[in-house]
């Protein structure tokens, strides 16, 4: 009897022991993810110090997607002998120099992306890959400051495809007026002069125009997910036929040593491209009757921060 009252004892004092160091690691894991928070607030406003100081600010991260597929004899499709691909590549870069007095600010973004579908049982088949995606951005920002969040500046603008069509067409802006720099994230220009060049060639509908100029950039990082969002619009004084507008968001999110997964969104509206598209089927068709639908891409992928 007295054996086994002595065993009672043993395991209650075995688990009060269990259970007093479980609630004290917990206190302690607690105590401990305080402090991660402490120290990642810090980490975070001494960031944005360091980006607030005067100097080059250079910076790139990109995302490439892709897959491959193949099929031989699968009958339970239409062609059972096929191989597929798709790979797309995204690239977002910058390089801003920052000073008291003036500031400039270059960035440029490339989308490429090729598929291919090829039925081994079709001798018209094209084998090689073709364009999907043929995006292409630079930009130039030049400001001079009159207070801490306004400047005075002026902005160059080319956008085109690379691949295919390049400059065909091309879009050019030069304009000048003021830039909106609430912190070191995020601009917004606004330029009521400034003039959109066109270019294309042959026989095309579109055409250069003096317009209004309005972009917002966003670039930041929080910890390991990389962010920018670029939104570009020409509105033309001459018709609302000449106006335009693109917006582009990309996310990449580091694993690994820089290499993570990525996304990346773009959206754009541009009725002088739907006209020459739709001409193609429909020669009589005009900017009164042309259907202005919302152009899009988007990949996903693994991804690389620099």
């Amino acid at each position: 009897m007295k054996k086994l009252i002595v065993l009672i004892v043993f395991v209650c004092v075995s688990f009060t022991a269990n259970a007093q160091t479980e609630v004290e690691l917990k206190k302690e894991l607690k105590e401990k993810k305080g402090e991660i928070s402490k120290l990642q607030k810090e980490a975070k406003g001494l960031q944005s110090k360091i980006d607030a100081l005067p100097g080059w600010k250079i910076g790139a991260f990109g995302t490439i997607g892709g897959n491959i597929a193949g099929f031989n004899n699968w009958y339970a499709r239409t062609a059972p002998n096929t191989s597929s691909a798709n790979i797309g590549i995204s690239v977002n870069g910058f390089a801003n120099l920052i000073k008291e007095d003036f500031f400039w600010r270059n960035a440029a973004s490339v989308n490429l992306g090729w598929v291919k579908f090829d039925d081994k049982d079709s001798a018209t088949d094209n084998p090689n890959f073709e364009t999907a995606t043929d995006v292409f951005n630079i930009s130039s920002l030049y400001g001079r400051r009159l207070s801490k969040t306004w400047a005075i500046s002026a902005l160059g603008e080319y956008r085109t495809t690379i691949i295919e069509n390049f400059n065909n067409p091309g879009y050019l802006d030069f304009g000048a007026g003021a830039t909106w720099t609430p912190s070191s994230h995020l601009v917004v220009v606004i330029h009521p002069g400034n003039y959109n060049f066109v270019f294309s060639s042959g026989d095309t509908v579109f055409e250069s125009s003096l317009g209004a100029k309005v972009v917002t950039d966003y670039t930041n990082k929080y910890g390991k997910l990389s962010v920018k969002s670029n939104l570009s619009m020409f509105h033309s004084y001459k018709s609302t036929d000449f106006s335009n507008w693109t917006l582009t968001n990309s996310l990449g999110y580091t694993i690994w040593k820089g290499v993570g997964v990525g996304f990346e969104l773009g959206l754009r509206k541009n009725k002088q491209e739907a006209l020459q598209n739709a001409l193609i089927d429909n020669p009589v068709e005009t900017f009164n009757s042309v259907d202005n639908k919302l152009q899009s891409y988007w990949l996903f992928g693994l991804s690389y921060t620099f």
